[in-house]
């Protein structure tokens, strides 16, 4: 397995970001779920 200090910098700042990214759309998508049901 490769060790973290192998990779490139931009490479773990775009896997930090693409989890960041994915973290925030799945908390809009159980928000936007929550306040549809809490309305119908």
């Amino acid at each position: 397995m490769d060790e973290p200090q192998d990779r490139p910098l931009w490479q773990r700042l775009g896997w930090m970001f693409a989890i960041w990214l994915a973290s925030i759309t799945v908390l809009g998508l159980v928000a936007s779920v929550i306040k549809f049901w809490l309305k119908g």
